[in-house]
């Protein structure tokens, strides 16, 4: 038997340690990633996902019941980093404004919570419902979470802009 067969046998429990170990530190390397970067919760529909999830058939049908009486427009041209303004307009289906919704508005990053902006008490003038302008503290994406109530009909307007790009709009 030569020198080489010896030397075969040898090395196969060394690496197959070594594989263990590996897929060891790999596993705590991830758990410890994970750990220093929770996954964010998502607030899509201003609640926590698992409510959204639960009750997904209400929201979607007071969505229906509230597009067949209202209208809703965004009418901000481009969400900037100083002086942002939040505008929305909300008419009926006869074209008359609305002067008496509850318009509440969430600025957000789609990666964070932590920056989120909420936008309360609107200027109300001829259905068109105008937020004070703030300062972002990011450029980049922004999601537009608003919540419109009007009586017993509610529908969630959830918007995508980013301050780099005017074009940059998605519903």
């Amino acid at each position: 038997m030569n020198t080489a067969d010896k030397n075969a046998g040898k090395k196969w429990p060394w690496i197959i340690g070594l594989s263990i170990v590996a897929v060891i530190g790999f596993s705590v390397a991830t758990v410890k990633v994970a750990i220093n970067n929770p996954v964010e919760m998502s607030e899509y529909g201003m609640q926590s996902y698992h409510t959204y999830d639960d009750n997904a058939n209400d929201i979607i049908n007071a969505k229906v019941a509230f597009d067949k009486n209202y209208t809703i427009s965004f009418l901000t041209p481009q969400i900037v980093k100083k002086g942002a303004v939040i505008v929305y307009k909300i008419t009926d289906k006869s074209n008359k404004v609305v002067n008496d919704a509850k318009v509440d508005v969430v600025l957000t990053r789609p990666d964070t919570t932590k920056l989120d902006l909420n936008l309360t008490s609107p200027t109300i003038n001829n259905g068109i419902y105008t937020f004070s302008p703030v300062d972002l503290p990011n450029v980049g994406r922004w999601d537009i979470l608003a919540k419109v109530s009007i009586g017993d009909n509610q529908r969630y307007y959830n918007l995508k802009a980013d301050t780099r790009n005017p074009n940059t709009f998605e519903f």
